[in-house]
This record gives structure tokens, sequence and C-alpha cells, in this order.
């Protein structure tokens, strides 16, 4: 019995002495502890792994390196190798490894928190990886440790708070994960600490007010905190106990108050960011004592006052030597451009002043800045002539002069400028002729100078710059003349824009060579003739726009094979039937009023049925007979006499035409009665009913006649404001009509079967519901095709409503549940309860006085309207803008999520300051290969949108144009 329990004594001993010698600290446990880490990759495609077998000693195999004095492994260094698979646990039998490199792969699950028996540690560097859960919190306390870096991952949790004193850390990067809990005060003991990178911690990032222990790290030099939700006041002693500070960037945040003087003593600084904040006040830094500072960003905060002594430090900017970036965009500075500004640095490259109320002109001392590859000072108020001196800047790539009031003529030197890739002078008051020197052009990709004064023919010249590809806009000025068969060269082009102009002739048949053309304007000018056959080859035409010119013909057939999503024919002089196929079958995406001769199509058009005469005038012109033909002679003769007569009284006869119209108009608007009603909704069924509202309920009707499905709107007037909203939204229907409106069929305005009284609206019925239905469901959603669709169909809207329907309507309730779609998912804009009609006058601004009635939902209602100012065409921008960012992120603005100030315009904005838009955009948008740089300028119009200064924001006009420049890639 005992020499048994001996026995069992030794086997025991033997056991631990084998597992020691396999997993101990000796070079065999490093060697196992690297095939486990092997095993545990699943993909390596590079062929990484494959000289990690026995034909090696394994301190050969790549990426492993072992000390000279033992073979015991120090480095792991596989970076941007593609990698994928996991983190063994066996890397903390690796008792000597100080360095572990892991960057640029594709690891995920967790970190083994078995690194952390690694004390000699130095080197943690796993950034660029798809590692989730927390980070090991005994990871904080690796007495050796000196670089933490673990940026670009999905790691959650609260960072370890047990930072020790002792501590040699000089490096901790933790950007760009889901890390909440805010800065652990310990991180105030790392006294050697130089780098601390902690920006883009996801929705739930960093709360609270600026760490002040940071200011007992007297070493650091980079402190990047951008991208998360710190608030309040910036120290106002910034720099004076951190003399070492090369990089300070908070931008993205939610501070306010001023800019701390104090900055002026960071005499090391190279890169200042302070953008998307809420700071204010004049900007107060002496730049002049910043001799290394590379890179300026104070973009969109509120700095300035509109006063001409708000660019007074501006000049002090030309003692950096070593500038290189210079971006105060979205503020609210006055004042000129200092002659100063040819002063700077030569490697300044990007120059950004857009959105402020900068005047004056541009000194032409702006040709010194040779290495200027961007200027952007478009939305300001500059005037003057653009300056000959810009052709000197050889680099200069983007020209953004947009929206001023710059006059003169275009410099025919700038031409010179080969490098150019985007060019925009929209909006301003130039005149003379476009120069043909821009056809020394070769890699220009957007041309826009709409808006403008420019005069004489479209020159030759400009088509061939044959590397547009995006826009090309000359709209709304008075261009004349013909368009060039050349304009077939620009195979490329997505977007043509000539509207509104003096252009004239047939359309060139040379225009079915744009192959790649998506949209293409040519409304409101002169143009006639028919529409050739050789643009049926155009398959990848989506919207056409050639109303208001003299067109004429049959309309073509082809059309119908295009998969157009928009067409508007509309006041020409085209003649026989209508196609019914296609685009031709939707009425609210095609248009064809104003053209008197034509018949046929689908019913919704209410044109007059084809005989065979009307719809083939050849075959009515071979079939006439002799007699036929001296009956039309004496007729003409008859005719000829009673022209005078006619000529008279046609005045007249066309009043009385017009009001017998008017009044069967009415007529047939009010011919339904409460009982047919009652009967298409089987009474009023809750079955029928489709939604609910503050003044009343919609049902789904059978009118009994014909079959036709209605929505049938019907006004609570017991309500207060029912009959209010019912007038309202009669009175703004009464003479608008538009493919993206809803369209009313009828009223009634009668009494029930108890005398009581009753009004309602009758619509067409619209099969996939609202718009609200759709966002937040868990059934069904929308692509970003889809989306964007319905983004452009509000916008087109609006762009009626504002613009163009005779009187400036204000929707004033722009919302998800107001925007109903149809069989195509194309978006109609309804409910206009709360809408009203403006003078041409007044649509554009809000004034101070105090309305009768508070328009609008909370969440999109602007914040003008609570204090009491008169609705404005920018009430319904903002309603957009906040429509936008909810379509992109699929958050409601009123998400409990957005509190204490945190509202969906700020938390988008913050997303676009910190580069990080696709991380806050709905994941369904994401799919392959969807362009991301459209998704991003979407967001970038729905924040400009909904500034809280109605000033501030976008026009309708401005938004149009920047969708109508925006692609995605086409389905799979």
């Amino acid at each position: 019995m005992l020499l048994s329990k001996l026995e069992s004594v030794l086997v025991v001993a033997l056991v631990i002495h084998i597992i020691g010698a396999v997993y101990g600290s000796s070079a065999e446990s490093d060697h196992l502890a690297l095939l486990e880490f092997k095993s545990k990759i699943t993909l390596d495609p590079q062929g990484a792994l494959t000289s990690w077998n026995d034909s090696l000693p394994f301190c050969q195999w790549r990426g492993v390196t072992c000390g000279r004095r033992h073979r015991r492994v120090t480095v792991l260094d596989l970076q941007d190798l593609g990698l994928v698979g996991s983190l063994s646990p066996y890397l903390g039998n690796m008792s000597f490894l100080g360095n572990i490199t892991l960057d640029n792969n594709n690891l995920h699950g967790s970190i083994p928190h078995e690194i952390g028996q690694l004390h000699r540690l130095q080197v943690l560097s796993l950034p660029k990886n798809l590692f989730t859960g927390e980070i090991p919190a005994n990871m904080s306390s690796w007495p050796k440790l000196s670089l933490f870096n673990l940026k670009d991952n999905n790691l959650s949790g609260k960072i370890p708070n047990d930072f020790s004193s002792k501590s040699l850390i000089t490096v901790i990067a933790l950007s760009n994960n889901d890390l909440t809990g805010g800065i652990p005060p310990s991180i105030g003991n790392l006294t050697s600490l130089e780098i601390l990178a902690l920006q883009g911690l996801g929705e739930n990032g960093f709360l609270g007010a600026f760490p002040s222990f940071l200011f007992n790290l007297s070493m650091l030099e980079i402190i990047s905190l951008t991208k998360n939700q710190l608030h309040g006041s910036l120290p106002s002693n910034l720099c004076l106990s951190q003399p070492h500070l090369t990089w300070i960037t908070l931008g993205g945040n939610n501070f306010n108050g001023f800019l701390p003087p104090s900055i002026s003593n960071c005499s090391d600084l190279e890169i200042l960011d302070f953008s998307y904040n809420y700071l204010k006040g004049e900007i107060g830094i002496d730049f002049g004592r910043l001799q290394h500072l590379r890179g300026l960003s104070l973009a969109d905060n509120n700095f300035g006052s509109k006063n001409l002594d708000d660019m007074n430090f501006f000049s002090s900017l030309s003692n950096c030597t070593n500038l290189e970036v210079i971006d105060i965009d979205m503020n609210q500075l006055g004042g000129v451009l200092p002659n100063s500004l040819g002063n700077f640095s030569s490697k300044l490259s990007y120059l950004a002043l857009d959105s402020n109320h900068l005047s004056g002109s541009i000194p032409s001392s702006i040709g010194n800045l040779l290495g200027l590859n961007s200027f952007s000072l478009s939305e300001n108020n500059f005037t003057g002539l653009i300056p000959e001196s810009i052709a000197k800047l050889q680099n200069l790539q983007i020209l953004y002069l947009f929206d001023n009031h710059f006059s003169g003529v275009i410099p025919r030197s700038i031409g010179n400028l080969s490098l150019l890739t985007k060019e925009a002078f929209g909006r301003n008051s130039l005149e003379g002729t476009i120069p043909s020197t821009i056809g020394r052009w070769k890699q220009v990709i957007d041309l826009e100078l709409y808006g403008n004064k420019l005069s004489g023919c479209v020159p030759k010249e400009l088509f061939q710059v044959t590397s547009l590809s995006i826009v090309l806009d000359l709209s709304q000025n008075n261009l004349s003349g013909v368009l060039p068969q050349e304009i077939g060269n620009l195979k490329l082009i997505g977007s043509i824009n000539f509207s509104m102009n003096h252009l004239t002739g047939e359309l060139p048949s040379s225009l079915s060579s744009c192959a790649s053309l998506q949209s293409l304007d040519l409304s409101s000018n002169l143009f006639y003739g028919s529409m050739p056959e050789s643009f049926s080859s155009q398959k990848a035409l989506e919207y056409v726009d050639l109303s208001h010119n003299n067109f004429s013909g049959h309309i073509p057939t082809y059309l119908q094979q295009i998969p157009l999503k928009g067409l508007d024919l509309s006041y020409n002089n085209f003649e026989g039937e209508v196609p019914v196929k296609g685009v031709f079958a939707n009425t609210s995406a095609m248009s064809v009023i104003g053209n008197t001769r034509l018949c046929g199509g689908i019913p919704d058009l209410h044109l007059t049925k084809c005989t065979s005469t009307t719809s083939n005038p050849k075959r009515r012109t071979r079939k006439l007979s002799v007699r036929a033909i001296v009956a039309v002679s004496l007729c003409s003769t008859v005719a000829g006499l009673g022209l005078f007569w006619f000529v008279l009284f046609y005045c007249q006869i066309k009043k009385k035409r017009d009001q017998q119209s008017e009044a069967r108009l009415s007529e047939s608007f009010e011919k339904i009665s409460y009982g047919r009603l009652f009967k298409a909704t089987e009474g009023f069924s809750a079955e029928n009913l489709i939604g609910t509202g503050s003044f009343a309920s919609v049902y789904k009707g059978v009118l009994d006649e014909n079959g036709y499905t209605v929505a049938i709107k019907v006004l609570n007037l017991l309500r207060r404001g029912g009959f209010k909203s019912f007038m309202a939204e009669c009175e703004a229907l009464r003479n608008i009509r538009h493919r993206n409106l809803v369209k009313v069929i009828t009223a009634c305005s009668s009494i029930d079967f108890q005398g009581n009284d009753f009004k309602a609206l009758v619509y067409d019925f619209m099969p996939n519901g609202n718009l609200e239905s759709w966002l937040h469901s868990v059934d069904r959603t929308l692509d970003i095709f889809q989306r964007f669709g319905i983004i452009k169909d509000v916008a087109c809207a609006l762009d009626y409503l504002h613009c163009r329907g005779g009187n400036v309507i204000v929707h004033c309730d722009l919302k998800p549940s107001n925007i109903l779609l149809d069989v195509d998912m194309v978006a109609h804009v309804g409910d206009f309860g709360l809408a009203k009609i403006l003078s041409l006058e007044e649509g554009s601004y809000a004034n101070a006085s105090s309305s009768s009635i508070i328009r609008g939902t909370v969440g999109y209602a602007p914040p003008e309207y609570g204090l009491g100012n008169e609705v404005s065409t920018s009430g319904d921008m903002y309603s957009y803008g906040i429509l936008l960012l909810e379509m992109l992120t699929g958050k409601k603005p009123v998400d409990p999520m957005f509190e204490g100030g945190l509202g969906l315009h700020s938390y988008a904005r913050s997303a676009l300051a910190d580069g990080c838009v696709l991380q806050i955009v709905d994941p369904v948008l994401l799919s392959e290969g969807v362009n991301e740089n459209s998704l991003i300028s979407l967001v970038k119009i729905g924040v400009q949108c909904s500034y809280e200064s109605p000033q501030d924001r976008m026009d309708i006009g401005t938004v149009i144009h920047e969708l109508f420049g925006t692609t995605f890639a086409s389905r799979s």
C-alpha cells in the first residue's frame, strides 16, 4: 500500500516534469507556441507561414527573431500579410517576447489575456485588424511596455485604469474602436507619454470635459481626441504645461467657448485641428510664433462675427514657412483677403475659406502660391475680377469660386492650368464668352459655370476636354448658337446641363456617343426638330428634360426601351401617339403636358384617343382623294376670308374658353358625394384605415364606377384646426401639378348620414405606403439606389414648390410619414395641411414676426419656428436635411441616443469632420460596389441643409445641382 502511494507520487512528479519541459521556460515552449499560433491562422494569402515547418529552425521562420545568446523568440513581426484567423493564447508562454507586431491583417476574436504574462513586452502593435471584446486589464501594468497600439479594431468596453507611474509607455493609440467610459485618470501617471491617440471611439465615445489630468504629461507631443463627445470650453492654459506638443487634434467634438491664445506658446506645434466644434469669437492666436506649423483646421465652427476685423489673424500665418494646409471654411468670418496672402509658404497646397462672409477681391498676389493644388472660396461675398495671376498656379487641381459676386470675363489664361480636375464658377456674374483655351485642359472631370451671364456660342474646344466624366453644367446663362457635333467626344460624361439658355438648332446625332450619360437637361432653350434615331443607343440614361423647347414630330418609341427614371417632354410641339411602355407607364416619372397634338398614352394622361389619322399623319396624306383635296382647298379659302375676324376676336374667345374650362374643372372637383365615399370604404371600416394624423384619417377605397383604388383623407372637423388644415391643403393643391407631388383627384364637401359636416380629399392610392414604414421596418428595407431615388424625388418636389409653381409654397411638415411611394417606389410629397403660400418676395427669408401657429413636427421642424418666426423655404430645407440624414443613417431625429445637446445634425457633422461617415451610415447601404464618396457627399448635403441658422442652409437649387452631379454604381 505504501509502495503504491509512492509510485503515484513518482508518476505525478514525472508528469509535472514532462509538462514543464514542454511548456515551461524553454526554447521548445516557444517552438510549440509558434505552431499553436499557426494553427489558428485559417488563411495565409501570401504564404507567409509556409516556412514554418521542421525543415528550418524556428528562429529562421519568417517574421520570427530570436535572441543572440539563447534560442528564445524576442520579436514576432507579421504585419501587412492579410492573415485571417485568431490569436492563440499560447503566445503567453513565450516569456522572452518583447515585440508583437501584427498590423494590418484580418485577425479577429478577442485579445487573449495570457499576453499579459509577457513581462518583457515592450511593443504591442495590433492596429487595423478585426479584434473584438475588451482590452485585457492586465496589459496596462507591463513594466517595460513603451508602445501600445490597438487602433482601428472593434474593441469595446473601457480602457484599463491601472496605469502605473513607473510605466515607460510613450505611445497609446486606441483610435477607431468602440470604447466607452472616458479617459482613465491613471493615464495622468504616464510621465513618459508622448503620443495619446484616442480619436473616433464610436457612437458612445468619450464624454465630458477636457481631461485636466493630461496637464501632468509634460512630455506629451501628440494629443488626438477627435470624433468623441467631449464638451465644455477648452482649457485656457493649453500648451503652457506641454511645451513639446506637436499635434493637437480635437476636431469633431462639442467644445464651445473661445480659442485659447495660450496656444501661441506651443512653439513646436505642427498640426492644429479644432474643426467641427462650436467654438466662437475671434481667432486670437499669434501664428507667427508657430514656426513649425504645417496644418491648420478650424472648419465648421462659429469663429468671427461677420466684421471686417475678423481676418486680422490671417497675415500672421505668412510667418509659418512650413504651412501646407489652411482650412477655415464654414464659419462667420468677415473681412477681406490681405495682400500678404502672396507671402505665404511656397509649400501651401490647400487653402479653403468657403462658406464665410468674406468680401473684396482676390489679391493678385495669389499667383505667388506656386504649390497650391486646392483653392476654394465658394459661398462668400467676393467681388471683382478673377485675377489673371491664378493662371500661374501650375499645380492647381481644384478651383472652387461658386456662389460669390465675381464679374467680368473668365481669363483666357485659365487654360494654362494643365493639372486642373475640378472647376466651379457657378452663381456669379461672369460675362463674355467661354474662353476657347479651356480646350487645353486634359484632366478636368467636373466643370460648372451655371448661373452667370455668359454669352456667345459653346466653343467646340470645350468638347476636346474628353476627361469630363462627372458634370458639365452651363445652365442659366445667355449662351446661343447650336451644339456642335464635337459633343460626342465626351464619352465619359455623366451629366450634361445646358438648361435655361438660348441654344437652338437640332440635337446633334453625335450625342449618342456619350455612352456614360445619365442625366441630360436641355430645358428652356430654342431647340427644334425631332429626336435623332441614334439616340436609341443611350442605355445609361436615367433623366432627360427637354421641356420648354420647340421639338416636333412623334415621340420616339425607342424611349420605352431606355430604363429612364425621369422624362420631361412638356411644352414642345410633339404630335401623334404617346407610347405606353417603360417610363411612359408612370405618370409620376414623365410629363408631356403642353403638347397639344398628342393623343393616346396611358389613361392617367387623359389625352384624346388616337385615330388612324392622328396617330399616323403619313397614312392620312396617302389616303387623300382628289375630291378631298378640292374640299380642303375650298375650306382654306373660306378660312382665309375669316382670318381677319378670327384675329379680332381671338382674345375674347380664348378668355371665354378658359373660363369654361375652369368651370368644368371646378364642377368635376366637387362632383363626388359622401355616399360614394362611404361605399368605396365599406363604411369607413377599420379594415380600410391606412393611417391617422393630427387632423385627418386616411382610408383605402375602391370607387364603384371603375374599380379605381384611391386614398381618401377624411378631415377631423371636431379637432381645432381641422377645417383650417382642409382649406390650406385645398388652396395649396389647387394649381400645382408635379410628378413628385401627390395627385388630388377630387374633393368632397358635404354632410354625412347624421347631418354632420363632412370634408375629404381623394388622392391617387400609393400601394407602397409611406417612407416611414420602410425606413424603420424589420421586414423590409430600401437599398442605396432606392433611397437615392427618393432623395432626388423629394428634392424635385421642393424645387417645384419653392421655385417653379408660380407661387412660393412652403410645405411646413416634411417628414418620412408625409412621403408616399407608388408602385415603382417613386416618391410623392403629400399632406399639405400646414402648407403656406408666400409671395415671391417673402419666400426665401424667415422674419421675426410672430406666427399664428407653430408648424411642423418635433425633430423635423427648424429651430426658428419654435421662436415664433414666420415660415420660409429655408424651413423646408432644414426638414429636408434632417430627412436626408435619417435616410442615410437609419436613425430618427428623436432617437434616444440624441440627448445632452447631441442631435442628428451634429452627429453627422462630427462624422464628416473625422472622415468616418461610413461608420454612421445604415449598414444596409454599404453594399459591394457602392460609391462611398457619393455617400459622403449626400451626408454633407444633409448637414449643410440642417444648420441652425437659416442663412447658412443650402437652397433647393444648390441641392438639385449637387444631387444630379452625384452618381452611384449600377446594380450588379
